[in-house]
């Protein structure tokens, strides 16, 4: 798959409602590694964290006073968190903001990775680092769609496959829009 093949727009917060309460800007970078099968890199996190412990995630977090953009505190986070080299990322832009049920507005930042590269995750944030492959993405079928009740409301949320790990919530929203992109694309 070529590098264009995945390069995306920049979306705007306007693109969501946010009028209802301030959220929490944030920025994720979501790692796609190019090569013969190419895949997603995600986290898991560790389970004593005090927010979000357990999940599978992409790396990522708050944007901070001294970020300059998302861009830039997705890949301040990338490097906290999984130990990857900003100058490995080729970033090619971004998906459409996410707003979460917990008070956040994330931004997903694309970046291409080369195959094989040393990861060092943090102990303390990462429990493993996963990849879920691409050729999963493009099967129209994967993703699911989830009801749960979570505080006193019914919500829906997407939920995608993986032999070993529970993907849901604004990582696997974030999955179906990367996939959607990478079908208009083929």
């Amino acid at each position: 798959m070529p590098p264009e093949a995945i390069a995306a727009p920049a979306a705007s917060a306007a693109a969501i409602d946010l009028s209802d309460r301030p959220l929490v800007p944030a920025a994720v970078l979501v790692p796609i590694v190019l090569g013969l099968a190419p895949g997603v890199l995600l986290t898991k996190r560790t389970s004593h964290l005090t927010s979000h412990a357990g999940q599978v995630s992409f790396p990522g977090g708050r944007i901070d006073p001294s970020d300059e953009s998302p861009e830039a505190a997705a890949l301040r986070e990338a490097h906290e968190e999984i130990g990857l080299d900003p100058g490995q990322v080729e970033l090619s832009g971004r998906l459409p903001d996410y707003a979460t049920g917990t008070g956040y507005c994330i931004t997903p930042v694309l970046g291409l990775v080369p195959p094989g590269l040393e990861l060092n995750p943090s102990p303390h944030e990462v429990e493993t680092v996963l990849e879920l492959p691409v050729a999963v993405l493009l099967d129209p079928d994967a993703p699911q769609r989830r009801r749960a009740q979570f505080r006193g409301r019914w919500r829906e949320f997407w939920v995608w496959p993986h032999p070993d790990h529970y993907i849901w919530g604004a990582t696997a929203a974030i999955l179906v829009h990367l996939a959607n992109l990478l079908r208009s694309a083929e």
